[in-house]
């Protein structure tokens, strides 16, 4: 048996709050979690759809079923699996730099930050895009999530760590493992922890917005 790869084209999505203009001030790229869908992961982002900030959801390219029960099929999406992560992962790269390169087309970058932010298994993607992917990124703010082991942050943009103190998966644990390699790779870092599980806050993400235009 032989393995044979190539290349395809596909159709993708993503979702917006928002209108590009001149009252654009800062563009926000924020990718949902594992079994998430787009749509519904932004609406958690209107709290801060304040006419200034233009909101992108991108969606994983790979959707599947949540449940085999025939009453209620849901659909969720993933950014990647174990298997073939590598190719994965170069696809979702590519994806995300064509979703950047779509919205800012119509923008003035010069006038705008962009801020990425990452929920669970997006806080990796948005690590892996930042690190590998050729779009320029004011601030990266890692949710929930970690920053993987695997690839080296750029030390120009600006982190921000936000976690609920609740949150059964991105633990105290896993926050002082994630901050240790932070340190030792000397990239700097803010963190915000909220009362609150693993989730969006919104309070948590006002105060994130509001720290993010300091």
């Amino acid at each position: 048996m032989r393995e044979h790869r190539l290349s395809v084209t596909r159709s993708a999505r993503y979702y917006t709050l928002g209108e590009p203009g001149e009252s654009v001030r800062e563009v926000w790229v924020v990718l949902h979690g594992y079994g998430q869908l787009a749509a519904r992961f932004l609406r958690h982002f209107e709290p801060i759809d304040d006419g200034a900030r233009l909101i992108v959801a991108p969606e994983g390219l790979s959707r599947f079923y949540l449940t085999e029960d025939p009453a209620e099929r849901r659909v969720g999406a993933t950014w990647m699996t174990r298997e073939d992560r590598l190719a994965e992962i170069d696809d979702y790269v590519r994806y995300l730099d064509a979703v950047y390169e779509d919205v800012l087309r119509s923008i003035d970058r010069a006038q705008i930050n962009v801020t990425v932010l990452g929920f669970s298994q997006g806080a990796t993607t948005a690590c892996r895009w930042m690190a590998m992917g050729a779009s320029r990124i004011d601030r990266l703010i890692v949710w929930g999530g970690e920053v993987p082991s695997d690839v080296d942050l750029p030390r120009a943009a600006r982190l921000i760590l936000v976690y609920g103190s609740r949150d059964k998966f991105f633990t105290p644990k896993v926050v002082a493992a994630t901050e240790a390699r932070l340190r030792e790779h000397g990239i700097p870092y803010e963190l915000m922890p909220f009362d609150g599980g693993h989730e969006i806050d919104a309070a948590a993400l006002k105060k994130v917005a509001l720290t993010a235009d300091d």
